[in-house]
């Protein structure tokens, strides 16, 4: 039997009932509960989650269609994998789109909104401290929903999210490495003073440093 984590039964009159059972499976992708070429059983998830195998399968297809999941020739449905060359093309994208909300935060973002990403740049320090997964991760959307909020760009975190939830296998190997995790607040600090400043230009290559800088850390192969 698969292991699927720390999946709960999810409430039926909670609608769209799919975009929940979306969203259950994308956390235990993001978590590392379920991890590239696991199979996933429709049988069980129905059982574990407590939904019908039409609402499962309207979900798998939704996490298909972004990558996440992939039906090999004999119909079974796995947790996708990713190559180097997609994984860099990936957080190249990403590199661009952080650049552009960061621009964007320095041009329109209120005092307010600069106040709430300091706050939130603190949680994020708290939870890498913390030194779990889960946490380290949710504080980190956390901070790239209030950097898109203060840009008035939902478009980039939309995208974000999307490729986020691809390479969140590889950004959990690059805040495991060594002495990653301090860099990467440091870098992050950088990036809200250069924000705090209004300084677009240095915002911008403050935000595809700490991008790239994450790629080559998750590119290290033990």
């Amino acid at each position: 039997m698969t292991e699927f984590g720390a999946l709960v039964p999810l409430r039926q009159e909670s609608a769209p009932l799919r975009r929940k059972i979306a969203a259950s499976l994308r956390a235990a992708i993001e978590s590392g509960s379920l991890r590239p070429g696991a199979r996933l059983v429709e049988k069980d998830l129905c059982q574990q989650l407590g939904v019908s195998r039409t609402s499962l399968r309207e979900a798998i297809r939704e996490l298909e269609s972004e990558g996440l999941l992939t039906t090999g020739t004999s119909g079974g449905v796995a947790v996708a994998g990713m190559t180097e060359a997609e994984a860099r093309n990936i957080y190249r994208v990403r590199g661009a789109l952080e650049a552009l909300a960061a621009e964007q935060f320095a041009e329109s973002a209120s005092d307010a909104m600069v106040a709430r990403l300091q706050a939130a740049t603190e949680a994020l320090a708290q939870a890498y401290q913390s030194g779990a997964i889960d946490e380290m991760l949710s504080a980190k959307r956390h901070f790239y929903e209030t950097l898109c909020l203060g840009a008035g760009n939902p478009v980039v975190m939309d995208l974000l999210t999307r490729l986020n939830a691809r390479i969140t296998l590889l950004r959990t190997t690059s805040l495991g490495a060594s002495g990653r995790l301090a860099v990467s607040i440091a870098e992050i600090r950088g990036l809200v003073a250069a924000l705090a400043r209004r300084d677009g230009e240095a915002a911008r290559q403050a935000a595809l440093a700490h991008v790239a800088a994450a790629a080559d850390a998750a590119m290290v192969q033990d």
